[in-house]
């Protein structure tokens, strides 16, 4: 059997769970910066505000929702799918509904920390969580598929939504995107009727982390190389979004039209397909604590190429690398809490990389927008950024190395 079929194969045994996965992901996509940010001149106008404050009251929002995640994000052990996503999906649509409606600009910031906690957040969280607990020889090719959720928004929602909007009010497409969201609710509760609870995945499909037992969120917390990985699970959240959410002004200060700009974003996005694929392969292969500290790499040429870019040919190729460090972003990262720590309480452990996460999509824009407020060039910054990729990426190196080693067997 080829490697197409077997992928194949695997995709229609295991169809209703990687469905789930993909769409919770997408449905992410509706908190989700590329997603908020494409309203941003909207939002600016309508309240009356300048980038710094703009970012400032996202970097509000954002980090109430990263510090609601260290409590929140443990549900998923305890709570099966169908019950907690469906939930959380619920309450997405609710804050798309406020966002539509919300007239006070001093209730921005919790129409932002409603968006992102529930999108960005606990819908995001969800989805990986069900993937890394489902799964275990197969987890990178089940968080690969997942993620095209997520790609899928990411490819899809700019270019349509930046069209829409010259001939449809932007609060309507929030009341669509609220509309979408209940709909879909129903094809989750559809797609899990079997699923099995948290608890009797962990008996019957659990796989060890480090010196083959299961860590404890405390003990992961104490061990060196969950904090030796931070600066890559915040960097890449933080600045990444950051260029999302200031896109619009990216493009106005390179002289483009945001629609020419956002019309490159599906390149990027079929670079992170492409690489998706490929590091959901390879850490089946070789395991993800041993791809740990490549796949920052493309972007520091990337971030480099923003701040050159005398054209669009050359972001575009920027927007590519961007991709192609998505997927190890949407794939070695989330595999290698599971290997590291283990499956029976990933929930917990995760929720706090993922308040990390969030919190440094939080600091990105509110620093990149203060720093634009008092002059210096976000293209300039995008050098500084390009600088801190390098260092997450050479500062794993060594300690995943050993890690590794301690792994109970080799995947």
């Amino acid at each position: 059997m080829t490697g197409l079929q077997t992928y194949l194969r695997f995709i229609r045994d295991n169809a209703p769970f990687l469905a789930t996965g993909a769409l919770l992901s997408f449905l992410s996509s509706f908190g989700q910066t590329f997603f908020i940010s494409i309203f941003g001149g909207e939002i600016r106008a309508e309240y009356g505000l300048t980038n710094g404050e703009w970012g400032l009251i996202y970097m509000v929002g954002t980090g109430a929702s990263a510090a609601l995640m260290v409590f929140a994000g443990g549900l998923a052990d305890r709570f099966r799918v169908r019950i907690l996503g469906i939930v959380v999906v619920w309450m997405l649509a609710l804050a798309c509904l406020a966002m539509a409606f919300n007239p006070f600009v001093v209730l921005l910031p919790v129409v932002i920390f409603a968006l992102r906690f529930t999108g960005q957040g606990m819908t995001s969280h969800v989805a990986v969580v069900s993937m890394a607990r489902w799964f275990v020889a197969t987890r990178g090719r089940a968080l690969a598929i997942a993620a095209f959720g997520f790609m899928l928004g990411e490819a899809v929602l700019p270019l349509t939504m930046v069209w829409l909007k010259s001939f449809i009010d932007w609060h309507m497409l929030f009341v669509g995107a609220a509309a979408f969201c209940v709909l879909a609710s129903a094809v989750l509760y559809r797609l899990l009727r079997l699923e099995r609870t948290p608890q009797s995945v962990a008996e019957t499909n659990q796989s060890f982390g480090m010196n083959g037992r299961f860590w404890t969120r405390s003990e992961a917390l104490r061990h060196p190389l969950f904090w030796i990985m931070v600066p890559a699970v915040m960097s890449f959240s933080g600045f990444g979004t950051a260029f999302w959410f200031h896109q619009a002004h990216f493009a106005e200060i390179k002289g483009w039209s945001h629609l020419s700009l956002v019309a490159v974003f599906p390149l990027g996005t079929l670079a992170l397909l492409f690489s998706t694929l490929a590091y959901g392969w390879a850490i089946d292969r070789f395991g993800a604590v041993r791809l740990l500290p490549v796949y920052l790499l493309p972007l520091v040429l990337a971030f480099v190429l923003h701040w050159y870019a005398p054209s669009l040919g050359w972001t575009a190729l920027a927007i590519i690398l961007m991709g192609l460090a998505g997927g190890g972003q949407a794939t070695i990262l989330n595999a290698c809490w599971a290997e590291l720590y283990g499956t029976r309480h990933i929930g917990s452990i995760k929720s706090v990389a993922t308040a990390l996460m969030v919190l440094g999509s939080a600091i990105g824009p509110g620093f990149s927008g203060w720093l634009i407020d008092i002059g210096i060039g976000f293209e300039v910054q995008q050098l500084g950024y390009a600088a801190l990729f390098a260092f997450a990426a050479l500062v794993m190196v060594v300690p995943a190395r050993r890690a590794y080693a301690t792994l109970p067997t080799t995947p």
